[in-house]
């Protein structure tokens, strides 16, 4: 656990590990600014001499370390580059990249000029010293305090950022955990853990209750593994709350492709599978510590997609929750088939919106790359309300259409829909079929993150190796603004 204060001391005073501040300018004309003036002013003009003596680099995310100098109480020095960046996003990358290369101890980060500056650097700072350390014999150096200077700060603003980054963590944990240890009920009993102390309603359908009610959908992807499936209902109801919100997230623990089996070294990675569930139990979780008002329910369809002699088959017919009949044609399009089971059952309690959170399709990030969502809606003004959010909180989302000429492509013969349509417009298709499964009038947006949700790279800004955590910050941020 990192603990998290604000001050309003000059940074130069402050002892620490590190201090992290940032650099600009072109590799010729080096720049302190803001903070980092005051930095340089106290040891004399040493600090910016010393940059330019070792070459130092303003390009965003690099990192130059120096040893100490007179006049600045921390023992190592961090320029993080910032380049010709502005805005809050670039002081919450910088933070991150900052205080993770700063590694153990307390470090100092002097990059805020103002209450707005230093929440967002708050949130970069926390965010960037996560580490995933479960399955290490040696554990990795961490920060354990985290000062950001240029605000007096309050307890308040400390909640919020550390409710927020916590929500982050548990998410990134889950996503990183390998999938031999987190199953669809273990999943369920995890979500269940976090909620429930923060005064959440838990529910949990088991496969029994699941056959029972008829969520066709779940039971046929989890058909073929020895690990059965699970829904999971969370509540969170404040009594001033004037409006409802549900949040449902892709629960696919690991997606092998069932038998429309995947290419192995697709698989290396479908341990993330479940992103968008592990997001919007950690957003509810957090929208509750935040004591928000506003009525959350959240959906978790979990279930494990794997080959088996008992495996849903290309051909079969799935009898959805509410009754539609899906034809799969493949047992690789299966997010589509948990999430609209969730999707009917979350609109059987009349929400006032809903979003869905998924890794949807491959799509996605052939359209998007790796660092940005998609959004595609029903509602035009939902839609522009999850987008202010997201840039709010400083996830790239770009909104997406649904072509209606795109659903003549999943016509078919034997059933209502067929699970797969036209492979040009993927990411489209899979919108396009969630949208059956939406109740009529219901405004709706639904976040493609299949790429963002999982960085197979090296670690950037405050984005680590693995699991990324994205979108709880929007979810958050939606039902802050949700509730003013």
């Amino acid at each position: 656990m990192v603990s998290l204060s604000f001050s309003a001391d000059a940074p130069a005073a402050l002892d620490a590990d590190a201090l992290v501040f940032a650099l600009s300018g072109a590799a010729d004309d080096l720049t302190l600014t803001g903070p980092a003036s005051a930095l340089d002013a106290a040891t004399g003009g040493a600090l910016l001499g010393a940059l330019r003596a070792v070459r130092a680099q303003a390009k965003v995310g690099t990192v130059t370390t120096l040893p100490p100098l007179p006049g600045i109480g921390a023992a190592r020095l961090l320029a993080v580059g910032v380049g010709a960046e502005t805005g809050l996003e670039s002081l919450r990358r910088a933070a991150g990249a900052g205080v993770r290369a700063a590694g153990a101890g307390r470090v100092v980060v002097a990059l805020a000029g103002d209450d707005a500056e230093a929440d967002a650097v708050a949130e970069g700072a926390l965010l960037g010293a996560y580490q995933f350390d479960t399955y290490r014999s040696e554990p990795r150096p961490s920060s354990s305090e985290v000062v950001v200077t240029g605000s007096a700060g309050s307890d308040a603003r400390i909640h919020r950022a550390t409710v927020v980054t916590e929500a982050i963590a548990w998410t990134r944990d889950h996503v990183n955990t390998p999938p031999g240890d987190l199953w669809p009920a273990m999943l369920a009993d995890n979500a269940a853990a976090l909620a429930g102390p923060h005064g959440i309603e838990v529910e949990i359908l088991d496969e029994v209750a699941l056959k029972a009610a008829a969520f066709g959908g779940i039971l046929g992807v989890g058909a073929g593994s020895v690990r059965p499936p699970r829904l999971v209902r969370l509540a969170w109801r404040h009594p001033d709350a004037t409006r409802t919100i549900a949040f449902v997230g892709k629960g696919i623990t690991f997606d092998s492709g069932g038998l429309s089996i995947k290419p192995a070294k697709a698989m290396e990675w479908m341990k993330a599978d479940m992103a968008g569930a592990a997001a919007v139990i950690a957003a509810i979780s957090a929208i509750a510590r935040l004591n928000l008002p506003i009525n959350i329910t959240a959906w978790a369809p979990l279930a494990e997609n794997m080959p088996s002699g008992t495996a849903t088959r290309p051909g079969d017919v799935l009898r959805m929750y509410g009754g539609k009949t899906v034809e799969v044609l493949n047992t690789d399009a299966e997010g589509r088939l948990v999430l609209g089971d969730a999707l009917v059952r979350a609109g059987e309690e009349k929400p006032d919106a809903i979003v869905d959170v998924a890794t949807l399709t491959g799509a996605q990030l052939v359209a998007l790359g790796a660092r940005v969502s998609a959004i595609m809606t029903n509602d035009d003004d939902f839609g522009a309300e999850v987008r202010r959010a997201a840039d709010d909180a400083g996830e790239a989302m770009w909104p997406m259409p649904l072509p209606p000429e795109l659903r003549a492509s999943m016509d078919t013969d034997i059933a209502d829909i067929a699970n797969i349509g036209d492979r040009s417009g993927g990411m489209l298709v899979a919108g396009l079929f969630l949208a059956e499964f939406v109740p009529a009038g219901t405004p709706w947006v639904h976040l493609d993150i299949a790429g963002p949700s999982y960085n197979d790279g090296k670690p950037y800004g405050y984005t680590p190796s693995g699991g990324t955590g994205v979108a709880v910050r929007t979810l958050v941020r939606l039902a802050e603004l949700s509730a003013t």
